[in-house]
């Protein structure tokens, strides 16, 4: 029997491990991943994953032969060097970031030195990597448009770099103000994080201007823009703001690409863009940013899978370099489900009604934000899923995981008509209910 205090012999204790393991932002992918697991059958309006009408297991074979004739018939490698470029450790950088380079040129406007690319094992190292370079000393911090996406904040956790949010995107007023007070406090901002382009989980874009606007303070500020855009290609019309990169003249932007919405989520491959120089005062020529995040993917993953590149090879090279081609039939399923969305929720809480729910209306991918007229625990996700089988965020796990907020994220990217159809009539009488419960 333990007396109070003590641990067992060859067990551990929490104060003694990072303290990022007892973080709200990890604890509440957690509490997902366990209700998931509870509820199998409940519809979910929690994750952000793709569509999954699309996925064809003899796909990847034909991808796959695609890259292996590739490499023999235009680079000339003998079936002794195809089969060694895909079975063994591959080049830490990335085999790929050439066909990456003709992707963004083609799809982003974005002209980037293939030896500028990172290949990563998903987006998530990409960012891991560009936070550990960043983070020299406890006076560096970075700056995240709040409410943020929790894998930058876990991330940043990670490597012990505080994040200082930011709010009101589109007018910067903010930033400024944030930036001013960092460095009075003798802190050292480093970058500001942000998805331009229906971020997750706000759903919200910039608008062309605040893109010249944030180079401009970037480049006065000394500070690096990582732009994440897993989503930029599933807009609702034809009309796309460029991307900050596209416009990036003074090498300002960090890109963080993902081939997990464009292509599949399971080969696990995103890449980063750093083509900023690195001096040390003492090399005859300085080094790319790409090349120190290089040794540090070096000691984490060793390599991106070969295998995984592969696919996603075979499938730019059979779209001539174009997911936005390629990917027509996905980006019209994505409209049709958000405007679905967004017409079910009018229908179920019209104005003047008796439940005052309020939304936004993103200009395209695959989140909604709602404010409800109670304060939204974890409590209420897990009765809603229990009593009413449907799964969905709290907006709080966005901020720091601790401040109330009245806020629901939904997302409509993996479901289908009738699911989501099904889903709102399920969570419209749950939002009735905890409505009716609070007062």
């Amino acid at each position: 029997m333990l007396t109070p205090g003590q641990a067992p012999l060859a067990d551990l204790l929490t104060a003694e491990l990072h303290a990022s393991l007892t973080d709200p932002a990890l604890e509440g992918m957690n509490l997902l991943n366990e209700l998931v697991m509870r509820f199998p059958g409940a519809i979910s309006f929690a994750a952000g994953r793709p569509f999954e009408g699309f996925f064809r297991v003899e796909d990847l074979h034909r991808h796959l032969r695609t890259y292996c004739e590739y490499l023999a018939d235009e680079l000339g490698q003998t079936s002794e060097q195809v089969v060694r470029t895909l079975f063994q450790y591959g080049r830490t950088k990335g085999v790929i970031h050439e066909f990456i380079a003709r992707n963004l040129a083609v799809d982003e406007g974005i002209k980037a030195d293939p030896e500028s690319i990172v290949v990563t094992v998903g987006c998530q190292e990409a960012m891991y990597l560009v936070l550990r370079a960043l983070r020299a000393d406890e006076r560096d911090v970075l700056l995240a448009v709040s409410p943020m996406y929790v894998g930058i904040t876990g991330a940043a956790k990670l490597v012990d770099m505080p994040v200082l949010g930011v709010e009101d995107a589109e007018h910067l007023t903010d930033l400024q103000a944030v930036i001013d007070r960092a460095r009075a406090g003798g802190l050292r901002p480093r970058a500001l994080y942000l998805v331009p382009d229906f971020s997750n989980p706000s759903g919200y874009s910039l608008s062309a201007a605040t893109r010249h606007r944030l180079l401009e303070i970037a480049e006065r500020e000394d500070l690096l823009l990582l732009e994440d855009n897993p989503y930029g290609l599933f807009s609702l019309d034809d009309e796309r703001p460029p991307t900050l990169k596209s416009l990036d003249t003074r090498r300002r932007v960090v890109y963080l690409g993902s081939f997990a919405k464009t292509c599949f989520p399971g080969a696990r491959v995103g890449f980063a863009v750093a083509d900023q120089y690195v001096w040390d005062g003492q090399a005859e020529r300085p080094e790319l940013f790409a090349d120190q995040l290089s040794k540090i993917k070096s000691m984490l993953t060793v390599n991106t899978p070969a295998f995984a590149q592969a696919l996603v090879a075979g499938k730019l090279i059979e779209s001539d370099y174009s997911l936005n081609s390629a990917n027509a039939g996905l980006r019209q399923v994505y409209r049709d489900n958000l405007r679905r969305l967004l017409d079910g929720l009018a229908r179920r809480f019209p104005p003047g009604g008796p439940v005052e729910v309020t939304w936004n209306t993103p200009g395209g991918g695959f989140f909604v934000v709602l404010t409800v007229p109670f304060t939204v625990t974890d409590e209420h996700l897990e009765r809603c899923a229990r009593e009413h089988g449907v799964l969905w965020v709290p907006m709080h796990h966005f901020y720091d995981g601790q401040t109330p907020t009245r806020q629901i994220r939904l997302s409509c990217s993996a479901l289908d008509a009738a699911l989501i159809d099904e889903g709102l009539d399920r969570f419209a009488e749950f939002v009735t209910g905890a409505m009716n419960q609070a007062t």
